[in-house]
Parts: C-alpha cells; structure tokens; sequence
C-alpha cells in the first residue's frame, strides 16, 4: 500500500457498491475498492452477495489494506440506510462513494417486457439514487466528498440494448442533477461510462476467444479493456487529484465510441 501521497486519500472512508466479484476475478467494483485501498482509503465493500464482498475484503487486507464487507441489496432503501450507517460505524466518516451496481438487457421497445424496464431501470438507477440519498448527509457531515456513479458507453452509442441504454443515459442525468445540487455541499459527483470490458460478469456468461477479439478489435487501440482500466478511472474521480472535475463523465473505452455504432452481441 505505497499509493497515498498522489490522491489524497489516506485515512478516508470508501464505500464501494457492488464491489463483490465471482472468484478472484477482477470486475469493475472490486478493482476500485483495491485501487481506492491502495491509495491509503479505508474501504467498506457493499454486495448483495456477502462471500463475494468478503473476498474483495479479504483482497485488500492481504495487501495491507483496510477493509470490511457488508451483505446489501442496494434496491432497498433500509439496507442502503443500513451500508451507510455500517461505514459511518466502521470508519467514523464517508468521503468517497463508487456506485456500481448494474445488470444487462438487451431488445428493442417491442422485445423488452415491462417486468424487465421496470427491473433494470430499478437495479441501474434507483440503486444510485438510494445509496446516494443516505450517502450524502454522511458526506456533509464528514466535510464533503465525491461520488461517481457507472454509466456505460450504451448510453452514448445505442447499438440494441434499449431498456439498458436508456438506463444508463439516465444514470449520467441523475450525476449531473447531483452534481448541481450537492456542489455547494462540498460533493463532486462524476460519472464512468465504460466500453466493453473483460470481467467476471462477463466472462461468466462465457465468451468464445473470437468474440474476445472482436470486442479488442472495437477499440481504436486494438487492445480489451478490463476492470482494472474502469477502477483507475474511479480512483481518480473520488481523489483530490479531480478536486476541480464534477458533472463530468469520463469514457473508459479504448476509442470504441469514434466509430459508427454497430448492432453487435459482444457488448
């Protein structure tokens, strides 16, 4: 843990939702909790999943780090109340909040029934909206902070995931709105949009080594992204190094939004 001095997080408080991952894989949440350690924070890691938020716990003290896990699912305000009040318990303050919670959907309007709208726009974005209600206070009270929530580049560049794209376009409105609102608080709020990235929950849903490729040959720079490229983009944002960034959203993506959108299945 030798990364403190440059982002000015030694000693703060971090709560990572979504921050579980299967295995020792590395997802977008689970990099950023690490990263967020590294760097000298104090890090409580939210999952709906507890062995999964334990894990990446486990993670960070094995690096010397300080962590605690806590089991949540972010759809109900009490158990968001609950992961605030946890970190407030643990750390005796909240600086920095990553929201990561967020699933997939893919069809058109016609194709997407609206059991499903209902539950993606419920996981992507009232999730956000949750936890940051609770988040904020804390956040005041500690002298202010910085939140970014993760969007995707689907709201950018819709390309057949409708239900997910507009959940994620509002996603960047909602870090916007924030932003404005909660700026003369002391609290930056700051969006990443990520392209396609190799991680668990991607992986898990299995990947041929072609549709690997395809996703590298997307990006302008020929290379895949993963959750590392996603959790430094995070760090920076929650860190005094962005002290003058807020209502921004930062697109983690290898120059796949340069290019036309095309109607894809790797994602």
């Amino acid at each position: 843990m030798a990364e403190t001095e440059s982002f000015g997080l030694e000693g703060k408080a971090a709560l990572v939702v979504g921050g579980g991952a299967a295995g020792d894989g590395i997802g977008n949440g689970r990099a950023a909790a690490i990263l967020l350690a590294r760097a000298g924070a104090r890090v409580m890691v939210a999952d709906r999943d507890r062995a999964l938020a334990e894990r990446t716990a486990e993670m960070i003290r094995g690096e010397g780090g300080e962590a605690r896990a806590f089991e949540a699912d972010a759809t109900d305000e009490a158990q968001c109340e609950a992961m605030v009040r946890a970190t407030l318990d643990a750390f005796g303050r909240l600086d920095a909040l990553d929201n990561n919670v967020g699933i997939g959907s893919r069809g058109s309007v016609v194709a997407t029934s609206q059991t499903d709208w209902e539950r993606v726009m419920r996981v992507n974005v009232e999730t956000m909206f949750l936890v940051s209600k609770h988040a904020i206070p804390a956040m005041i009270e500690s002298g202010g902070g910085a939140i970014v929530n993760v969007s995707s580049i689907s709201a950018l560049r819709p390309r057949g995931l409708t239900a997910y794209s507009v959940s994620k376009g509002a996603v960047i409105a909602l870090t916007r709105a924030m932003a404005v609102d909660h700026g003369p608080d002391g609290i930056r709020v700051n969006c990443v949009a990520p392209g396609p990235v190799y991680t668990p929950m991607v992986y898990g849903r299995g990947m041929s080594e072609a549709a690997r490729a395809q996703r590298a040959k997307a990006s302008r720079l020929g290379i895949e992204g993963t959750g590392w490229d996603v959790g430094q983009a995070v760090r920076f944002l929650l860190s005094a190094q962005a002290r003058y960034v807020t209502g921004q959203t930062l697109v983690v993506d290898g120059g796949v939004t340069l290019t036309g959108p095309e109607r894809d299945s790797a994602g």
